[in-house]
């Protein structure tokens, strides 16, 4: 079920659902952005995991969190919210230099959560380092204004 979730969410968000090439570090950087993104719009906490890297550190709202503060904190909020209010992607942009990537992107969300009307709009910063395993997010920073 999880499975058809996140295949849903990566066709509304426009996403690649094969491997990128190998070679293509851009292809593979966006992919585990956008990955990241469709597992929590999927509600798949595990998976969204799997696309950090052990020391990430994530700022969202004036504060800084580590993996285990969002795995067991954030994360779950982040899984509600996008999964109520998936967010559109308007642009995105992908920059490697050696084993790091900068990922940023632009959406817009509206919908309802919590009763509550959304019209906003997001913006994000991520930074991915190589590993042995694929590109892992290392750092997040997220913003969002009114739409």
């Amino acid at each position: 079920m999880k499975r058809t979730i996140l295949a849903s969410a990566v066709l509304m968000l426009g996403l690649p659902i094969g491997g990128a090439a190998q070679g293509n570090d851009e292809a593979a950087v966006r992919e585990a952005a956008h990955g990241f993104k469709a597992a929590l719009i999927a509600g798949d906490g595990d998976l969204a995991l799997t696309f950090l890297h052990p020391d990430v550190l994530i700022y969202e709202g004036g504060h800084g969190e580590d993996y285990d503060a969002y795995a067991s904190g954030h994360l779950a909020g982040d899984i509600g919210f996008l999964s109520a209010v998936p967010p559109v992607l308007s642009l995105d942009h992908v920059t490697v230099q050696g084993d790091m990537a900068l990922y940023t992107g632009e959406s817009t969300s509206t919908g309802t959560y919590r009763d509550r009307e959304i019209n906003s709009r997001g913006a994000e910063t991520l930074v991915l380092l190589r590993t042995d395993s694929g590109w892992k997010i290392r750092h997040i920073h997220w913003s969002s204004g009114r739409g």
